[in-house]
């Protein structure tokens, strides 16, 4: 069985965004399996900034995508499972990459690991609009400007 690629993916394109000067962003798909505020989900989506000065101890393993932020000054720890994630993007440049939502189930999921708080600055960035990828036939990858 291969393994999936798409936290390697998403790594790569946070390291990119970072070398670049730019600030990584991620779309995330948001369900019941999602630990993010849900005051700024719209649409069961949220726009998170994880950038180094917004997101506290980000990590992207094989199946989760966890940090602590803050939002509106409270800390928050947050969970995202990898398939959930539908892009990342710089938020300068618009530049990135869209996947499918591969939604996590019970069959699936694995324990959520504990993590730190935050103390950094806000990872919601109320002024990015963005609209995600929309599903092709392609499975996998689609390029996000």
């Amino acid at each position: 069985m291969s393994k999936n690629t798409k936290p390697y993916i998403l790594r790569a394109l946070y390291d990119w965004a970072i070398d670049s000067g730019y600030t990584p962003h991620i779309v995330v798909w948001v369900n019941e399996k999602t630990q993010v505020p849900m005051q700024y989900v719209r649409d069961n989506e949220i726009v998170l900034n994880i950038g180094p000065t917004a997101a506290r101890n980000l990590m992207i393993d094989d199946e989760w995508v966890n940090f602590a932020a803050r939002f509106n000054g409270v800390s928050h720890d947050i969970w995202i499972p990898v398939g959930h994630v539908s892009s990342i993007f710089a938020r300068e440049s618009g530049e990135g990459m869209g996947f499918d939502v591969e939604p996590l189930t019970d069959e699936n999921s694995s324990n959520q690991p504990v993590s730190n708080s935050a103390d950094e600055t806000d990872a919601t960035d109320q002024s990015t609009q963005h609209t995600p990828a929309t599903s092709s036939n392609k499975k996998g990858l689609k390029i996000v400007k």
